[in-house]
């Protein structure tokens, strides 16, 4: 599918902070990411086995996963992260120089599948770093699934609703979930119910949260995030990573220098 970003969507998104592009990944690209995260579930349930818990961090066995940074160990991931979709999408909204910071499967258990409180992705950042001031990064949530209030899509507060642009707030770690919370109002945000294929952008400094699954199947998103710089901690520390994407608007990404480097680490 060729897709560019329109100029009403790029207002859109420096307005509100965030922007719906509905159903840009085609159907093949779909069905392999579909097949892929139930490769990195399986991968997951082993490792917990492994180590003999339900629970780690913020992934708790059938009911929440949350499986990061894996796109080395899967090609056709790879090929879904620094494509042509990404690559119109990140540049258009970040400019022509784009690393790849996190990515990570995001998925709610049937008839069990937990909440997820009002954050920032940039909170995370924060409650480690409390003297952060990286730029915001842009998050690119992918629904792989029909998303609806039943199962748990996600719902976004924009700029100026209840936080300044660009203004990261303090979060509280909650126990139990281990979710970092960034704020306890009533405001319940614009709820975002998409059919699958759709992504969803927003700058990390957005508020978002999701709902529990309620139905009878998996809710299924991928995120995809993505920085106009390596962002580094407040002393000098890479923050997650920094892989070369667009470079002046060229695809500069290298699969085999890309794998050495970790092999060398």
């Amino acid at each position: 599918m060729n897709f560019s970003v329109s100029k009403e969507l790029k207002t859109e998104f420096r307005e509100n902070g965030f922007a719906i592009l509905e159903s840009v990944i085609d159907d093949s690209t779909l069905v392999a990411m579909q097949e892929e995260c139930s490769y990195f579930m399986g991968y997951t349930d082993s490792w917990l086995d492994s180590k003999g818990t339900e629970v780690f961090g913020i992934t708790h066995r059938n009911k929440r996963y949350f499986i990061a940074n894996r796109y080395r160990l899967r090609p056709r991931v790879a090929d879904f992260l620094f494509g042509r979709l990404m690559a119109e999408i990140s540049s258009s909204l970040l400019g022509p120089d784009v690393y790849l910071f996190h990515e990570q499967w995001v998925v709610k258990g049937a008839e069990q599948g937990m909440k997820f409180a009002w954050h920032q992705d940039s909170g995370y950042v924060k409650f480690r770093d409390p003297s952060t001031t990286h730029k915001p990064y842009l998050t690119c949530w992918c629904a792989l699934d029909d998303m609806t209030r039943d199962n748990g899509t996600i719902s976004v507060l924009p700029h100026g609703a209840v936080v300044p642009r660009d203004h990261i707030v303090d979060h509280r770690h909650e126990e139990g979930t281990n979710d970092l919370i960034g704020y306890e109002g009533d405001n319940s945000g614009v709820e975002i119910v998409v059919p699958k294929g759709t992504v969803v952008v927003f700058a990390s400094t957005i508020l978002h949260r999701s709902g529990g699954n309620r139905t009878n199947s998996l809710r299924r998103a991928y995120l995809a995030q993505y920085s106009s710089e390596p962002l580094y901690s407040s002393n000098g520390t890479l923050w997650s990573q920094a892989v070369p994407f667009l470079s002046d608007g060229t695809v500069v990404y290298d699969r085999e220098a890309d794998l050495a480097q970790v092999q060398r680490k």
